[in-house]
């Protein structure tokens, strides 16, 4: 008769603690591991870069008197901001319904069962990436349309020392960042990844397209404090004199915040 050995448990042993650490890095982990992330965030920064420079180039190379006079180099070697805020935006989205579709959020829920500190998390890792990268983005999409403008309108071109400038180059990353965030509050309320995009894109340019719609008296009592009208005005090189940049985004990150308290409400009243 064979005899089988078998170890003793050790009685000291005891499972590891929940933290906040533990769980910003498991979400790190999540975040870097899973391909739709470095292929969404490559192309945020593409479209930032690389189309920001194409369009400074077309846009800089067709300019009539009227068109020199409105022109600023800034803004437009940034306005690739559009589709990047797209892509940073489903990103967001994809931090929680991804694991709704495939299941893992049960996982996830029991590893992490107080919840809260789960969507803290994900938003936390969320945010420092890429504000980290839409900023990088954003210098470089900068510093590129302004190398296109100095080596064929060399008038054209302009610098970070600029009045509003720089506010422009940060607050780009700033908006975008903001926008990710949204994506993930609407995937953790939402939970489905083409309801919360379709909710995005709604928010993003379906919603300033119907405020156009409004009377002219009604529109300028309304369209400033949309969502990403409010955001956007961090983007203006001259100030709108309806919303100042710096309250448009707070304003905007304010709409965000609400949001992300009800995906906390939700997260903790909702079964997985």
């Amino acid at each position: 008769m064979t005899t089988i050995l078998t170890r003793p448990l050790d009685a000291t042993a005891r499972p590891g603690k929940v933290t906040l650490l533990r769980v910003l890095r498991s979400e790190w982990i999540k975040l870097r591991t899973v391909r739709s992330t470095s292929v969404t965030l490559l192309i945020a920064v593409a479209a930032m870069v690389g189309l920001g420079m194409l369009v400074t180039h077309l846009r800089a190379g067709d300019l009539n008197a009227r068109d020199l006079a409105h022109f600023n180099g800034a803004e437009v070697s940034l306005s690739m901001f559009r589709p990047a805020q797209l892509a940073v935006g489903v990103l967001g989205v994809l931090m929680f319904t991804g694991e709704y579709s495939t299941g893992m959020i049960r996982a996830t829920l029991t590893a992490v069962p107080r919840r809260l500190p789960m969507l803290v998390a994900k938003a936390a890792v969320f945010t420092g990436v890429v504000l980290v990268l839409m900023t990088a983005a954003s210098f470089a999409a900068f510093f590129g349309g302004q190398a296109v403008l100095s080596s064929t309108h060399a008038h054209l071109a302009m610098n970070l020392s600029d009045p509003g400038v720089t506010r422009v180059v940060f607050g780009t990353g700033l908006y975008l960042t903001v926008v990710g965030l949204l994506g993930v509050a609407l995937g953790a309320i939402i939970r489905s990844s083409a309801g919360a995009i379709a909710t995005l894109v709604g928010i993003l340019l379906v919603l300033p397209g119907l405020g156009a719609l409004l009377p002219a008296d009604w529109a300028q009592h309304i369209d400033p404090y949309l969502p990403s009208n409010a955001g956007r005005a961090v983007l203006s090189v001259v100030p709108d004199p309806a919303m100042a940049p710096w309250a448009g985004l707070a304003l905007f990150a304010g709409y965000v915040a609400a949001l992300l308290g009800i995906a906390a409400w939700l997260l903790k009243r909702r079964d997985a």
